[in-house]
């Protein structure tokens, strides 16, 4: 990667602000289908037993999961699992209706063919607050056994999740949380690190121009940059910088910027009690008014209202 990308990795990986985990144990015997639709959540399934297909909404070719791999799906992408590929399927929602954060499911279903178990995870975390970057992730990761055996704590973890699943000691869920949390962003290292290079999200992280500018505006975001001082910084010319930035980060530099600042400040109404204008200095506003315009353009809310809102459900705990 490029000089400053592992820094710029980091920040694109850093702990999402998850607020609860549903996680599920499968235990099935072929023939069997399952549908999900799309979910507000990442989700990861980790095949303990047996074997599976994943199929995707786009027609993509289908991917087989053996024992030990793992698929992970930053955004809750709708998908098909079955047995086999084109296998006719029964909808989530009627064998788990509901997937309240903070819960724990387990789930058979009977037929005659070869078993498979899998350990399933709905990670919640607060979207609009998510890193720019992380949004241009592919719909779907796949790691096989071998890549996790290649990570110890990831393997591991995961091992140890699907092994220990009845655990009713006190701190159970938050475990739970943190270590599907771990589990997460040590899956999607290790997959950034594998991806085709055509991915944009790696073609951004590994242009030695374009990758400095990224650093800049996701760690020194509240400096007064200008398309031009971000041009100067990334070594380019104002216009080969804008179109360079756009072409591979699918977003103009100014308003990637923008974006960085308010997941910033999101942040910042949630976790501390800050006043309003303090939070606006912090993420580079130099004005409250301003800032309050492009806080309400962007998440289509005040912060004052954000604030409220994220707060009330945080005190509504892993259950809500």
């Amino acid at each position: 990667m490029a000089p400053g990308s592992n820094d710029l990795l980091s920040e694109l990986l850093a702990p999402l602000r998850l607020h609860g985990v549903f996680h599920s144990r499968w235990s099935m015997r072929a023939p069997w289908g399952i549908a999900g639709e799309g979910e507000d959540c990442a989700l990861v399934h980790y095949v303990h037993e047996g074997t599976c297909v994943v199929e995707m909404p786009d027609d993509a070719a289908p991917v087989e999961l053996g024992a030990g791999d793992l698929a992970v799906f930053p955004h809750g992408t709708p998908h098909r699992l079955g047995d086999r590929p084109g296998r006719s399927t029964v909808p989530l929602t009627s064998l788990l209706p509901d997937r309240p954060p903070g819960d724990a499911r387990t789930v058979e279903v009977g037929g005659p063919g070869p078993a498979t178990t899998m350990l399933c995870g709905g990670l919640h975390y607060d979207i609009a607050a998510a890193a720019p970057l992380y949004r241009a992730l592919p719909a779907v990761f796949v790691l096989d056994s071998a890549a996790l055996r290649s990570q110890p704590l990831l393997g591991d973890t995961l091992a140890r999740l699907a092994e220990d699943w009845v655990n009713d000691q006190p701190g159970a869920q938050l475990v739970a949380l943190r270590a599907f949390e771990l589990a997460f962003v040590l899956a999607l290292r290790t997959a950034l690190s594998t991806l085709d290079g055509d991915q944009p999200v790696l073609r951004a992280l590994n242009h030695p121009s374009i990758s400095r500018a990224l650093l800049a505006v996701h760690t020194r975001f509240s400096e007064p940059w200008t398309l031009e001082s971000l041009a100067a910084e990334a070594g380019l010319s104002r216009s080969a910088f804008a179109a360079t930035f756009r072409d591979l980060v699918g977003q103009a530099p100014m308003g990637h910027l923008t974006a960085r600042r308010l997941q910033e400040a999101a942040r910042l109404l949630v976790e501390t009690d800050q006043p309003h204008d303090r939070i606006a200095g912090r993420v580079g506003y130099r004005s409250g008014v301003g800032f309050h315009l492009a806080f309400r353009n962007h998440y289509r809310q005040t912060p004052g209202e954000y604030r409220r809102r994220q707060q009330s459900h945080d005190h509504r705990g892993f259950g809500g």
